[in-house]
Order: C-alpha cells, then structure tokens, then sequence
C-alpha cells in the first residue's frame, strides 16, 4: 500500500510544524516542499527542521511551485501561505488544476463564502471539474469558535445566544501573524493604522459567525467587530518578534452576529504573545444559552500552532475521501488524531 503522498507549500511557523508533525506520522510522506524565503529556498528541508534524515535522501526545498507540483504528482497539498481567500485563491486553483487535494491555513478559508462568495463558487466549479477537494481549517477558525460550538448545540432543544471567547498566547505564530496583530508598534500607530483600516487584527470572526449560524439555522443579518490595543507592561520576545514595555503585545477583538436586530452571537479573542509575563491565564471558553444551558471552559487554551498544525494533518484523511468540491468543517466527519497507520483511513 502506497504511502499517502504530501506537498508542503509555505514553510514558516505553520509550514514547518506542518512537515515535522508528517513525518512522525505511519503512512504519510513528504514529496515536495515550496517556499520563496531566502533562509529556506534551496535547502534540505530536515536540514532546516533540524531532524536526522536517517538515511533517507535529501527533499531540497524549492521556490518554484512548479517543480513541486506537476498533475497528480501528490494526494493533498497543503498550502499555510496566506490568511486572506484572495491571496491563498490562486495558490488554490493552481493545485485544483494540477488535480491535487488542497487543504488551507487561510483563516478566510474556513468558511470562504462569507466574505467572498464568488471566489467560493469559483473554487467549488473547478475543484469538482477536476474530481478533488478543498478546505480550509486550523485551530480558530475551523475549531474553538465555531466547530466546537456547534458540536456543543448537537445537545441542546433549543439555542438562544451564543457567547465564546479565546484567551490565547500568539507567540507559536510566524511573521504574518505578528503584522496582522501589530505586535510590537506604539499605540500612536496602532491608532494610525486602525483610523486607516490598516490593522487587520484577528481574521475569521465573520467567517466563525456565518458558519456557526449557519450551522444551527439562523440568517446573519449583520456582523460588527471591535479592535482595542493590549500594552504590555513588560519586555517580552520570542522567536519571532519582540515588545517593548509600552507597545502591542497584541489586540483583543470583539465579534457580534445579529439575527432579526437581535445579539445572537458575541465572540471574544484577546490575544498576546507571552500572556504569562502579566499573570495572564489562558483558555477557550463557551456558554449557550438555552435548553439545557451549557458551559465549557478549556484551562489553559488548546495552544494555536500545536492545534493549528494538528487540524491540517488530521483532517487530510477526510479531504481524500470526500467528494469533490469545497468544503468547510461543517461538510467532514469529526476530527480527530490519528495514532495508526493513515492510510488505513482511505476509501480506496
């Protein structure tokens, strides 16, 4: 039995975690890996994990996609590039024409047809037109804010508000996630780029909202966020950014699905790098209102990189077999880690 064959394209923070998880895992196989970074391109990529080869040949990482996918050369491909639907649309329609798999870190991704319903129907055209799947997932979207809430409500009669909320550390995050969070700047430029619509904060609450209304049946009329800075009154560094006493470690970002003028559903996600230097405790937190009432709280929270890496892996089962087209969490079973031999999970 063939091993399941996997392309890596984009090799950061995600990326990385990405190929490091794949290859402890029975039945799985890296066969190629894209990334334009001049630290990264042209490299072995155990080289670049600092993992023994143990023998095996060297997988040189390339810039060119092209080298890395050709039609039919690998089952899935995973693209952990972009965060916007219309930055990651082309990486996408280019592995959908090669016949190849996609699965996506986008956090658009997640649900790409709540801000961009004609790329969504475009994606869905060509994927079944080439008889493969798509989707996008990671820990948030595509799990604690709305998978999990919607998991939640399979046990209720009846649902009348929804609140969650996400206390999480960022530090497991890559580049691109310090730029959106704006970890780091002043308050006078946060201000600036907030005034500019320039600070984009965390991406997915429109998408968690519509899938999460979606899911249970209530029509969105309106969606509303806030961005308020979060000062760090410490230094703090990681391997990715550093803060300043008196800058951003982060943003708190505030959501609101309304239904027929009613708040239906509010979601809260205030997040840092290094919350622990103020005594912060993280955690996933989510209550239903409704019969019967729920509370769930997850203390400390399911950490963003280990969770967003282990969503990608352990869903490629479920985008092999599904039927062609786009999908969202909403669409494939339930995940969940794979500890065997996963190509026991294909439906050949």
């Amino acid at each position: 039995m063939e091993n399941i064959k996997i392309a890596v394209w984009g090799f950061g923070a995600m990326g990385s975690g990405i190929a490091s998880m794949l290859l402890k895992k029975t039945g799985a196989e890296i066969v190629g890996v894209c990334d334009i970074h001049p630290d990264r391109a042209g490299k072995d990529m155990y080289d670049i994990l600092g993992i023994d080869r143990k023998g095996k040949a060297p997988l040189i990482i390339k810039s060119n996609i092209e080298e890395v996918i050709k039609e039919k050369s690998c089952d899935v491909a995973i693209i952990a590039t972009d965060s916007y639907t219309k930055n990651a649309f082309p990486k996408i329609k280019f592995c959908l024409e090669k016949k190849v798999n996609v699965i996506s870190t986008a956090e658009e991704m997640a649900f790409p047809k709540a801000q961009s319903p004609e790329l969504a129907e475009e994606m869905d055209r060509i994927a079944k037109e080439n008889g493969v799947t798509v989707l996008g997932t990671g820990i948030n979207p595509g799990f604690v804010l709305d998978y999990l809430i919607l998991a939640l409500t399979g046990t209720c009669e009846a649902v009348e508000v929804i609140k969650a909320s996400r206390v999480n550390d960022l530090s497991p995050f890559g580049h691109a996630v310090m730029e959106e969070q704006g970890v780091g700047i002043s308050p006078e430029e946060f201000k600036k780029r907030i005034a500019n619509n320039a600070l984009a904060g965390h991406v997915g609450f429109p998408e968690s909202i519509r899938m999460v209304a979606e899911g249970i049946g209530w029509d969105i009329e309106k969606i509303e966020q806030t961005k308020d800075p979060i000062i760090s009154n410490t230094y703090r560094k990681t391997k990715y950014t550093e803060v300043k006493p008196g800058n951003l470690a982060g943003v708190r970002q505030r959501g609101f699905g309304y239904v027929d003028g009613t708040l239906k559903i509010e979601m809260d996600h205030p997040q840092q790098i290094l919350p622990q230097t103020e005594n912060i405790d993280t955690g996933d937190y989510i209550t239903i209102k409704g019969n019967p009432a729920i509370n769930l709280q997850i203390k400390p929270e399911i950490p963003g990189g280990t969770g967003t890496v282990a969503m990608c892996v352990n869903m490629i089962p479920h985008v092999i077999n599904s039927r062609p087209g786009l999908k969202t969490m909403l669409d494939l079973p339930v995940p969940r880690a794979i500890m065997g031999d996963m190509r026991k999970l294909i439906e050949r």
